[in-house]
Formats: structure tokens, C-alpha cells, sequence
């Protein structure tokens, strides 16, 4: 689906690549981000609900991060 669009929108593997990166990048930040309030959890769960059934949440590099944002830093 993320290939398709970058083709119809005229990009080339390079600029494929790179936003390939870039939608990675933004998928780890959403990962790792500490949703304190009751709100924020509910969106980060969501949301990563709706990812992990598309298979794209696969990474170790995910759940290590999902995992870390749960921890509360003293």
C-alpha cells in the first residue's frame, strides 16, 4: 500500500526508500512516546492496534520500544 502510493505520486525508489525510512522513524517515535494521561494511552493503543493488524508492526525495535515507554522514570 505505502510502495503504491509512492508510485502514483511519481516517486522513484530513492524517494521511496526515504520515505520508507522516514514512516519508520515515525512509527518508533509513536512507539516509544510515554502516553501518561488516560487519553493518550487509548490513542497510542488504538492506533497501534490498527498498525499491528495491517503486519506492520513487526519489529523487535517496536515492542522494545513500546515496552520502554511503559516504564515510569524515577
Amino acid at each position: 500500500m505505502f510502495g503504491k502510493a509512492v508510485h502514483e505520486m511519481g516517486g522513484s525508489s530513492r524517494n521511496w526508500d526515504r520515505a520508507s525510512r522516514a514512516e519508520e522513524k515515525a512509527l518508533l517515535a509513536i512507539c516509544a512516546y510515554p502516553a501518561v494521561s488516560e487519553g493518550d494511552r487509548l490513542a497510542k493503543a488504538r492506533y497501534l492496534l490498527e498498525i499491528e493488524a495491517r503486519g506492520e508492526l513487526d519489529l523487535p525495535e517496536h515492542m522494545q520500544a513500546i515496552l520502554r515507554s511503559t516504564m515510569w522514570k524515577a
